[in-house]
């Protein structure tokens, strides 16, 4: 199997904050101009604790602490790039949020205000697991 066929690692990270959550407006495709947790690729050799902290920092200028993991995303037809992420939940520790690198705007949202069907891949779903995770506290995978 060549490194073309395999799924490449990505992380994506719920940084929540009096029920708000940051979201990312994507400035490159795919899913261009299209809202999105903040996250991205995982490098050689980084583990993706460490990425989804750069990842995050760059797209939102906001340093994390990492609290949990949602969970696990592999469903093929999620990203186009055939992607699977793993989902942290996060809190904001220092920063000004502020768009960087691929994002074109960031902001706070209300978790009850977002509209899930118009978010990028599939961050409607996490989203919607991330809410009953707070009610239950149990991880997520794109299978269940």
């Amino acid at each position: 199997m060549s490194s073309e066929e395999c799924p490449r690692p990505t992380v994506d990270a719920i940084i929540e904050m009096d029920n708000k959550i940051v979201l990312i407006k994507r400035g490159v495709e795919p899913f261009k101009d299209m809202w999105a947790l903040p996250g991205g690729h995982v490098k050689v050799k980084e583990t993706v604790e460490d990425a989804i902290v750069r990842e995050v920092k760059e797209e939102t200028s906001l340093d994390i602490r990492l609290e949990e993991i949602l969970g696990v995303y592999s469903d093929p037809g999620r990203d186009p790039r055939n992607t699977i992420t793993t989902v942290f939940i996060a809190k904001p520790t220092f920063g000004e949020l502020k768009a960087g690198t691929d994002a074109s705007e960031a902001k706070w949202v209300e978790l009850n205000k977002i509209n899930f069907k118009e978010l990028a891949f599939d961050h409607g779903k996490i989203l919607n697991d991330y809410k009953k995770w707070k009610e239950r506290k149990r991880t997520f995978w794109s299978s269940k």
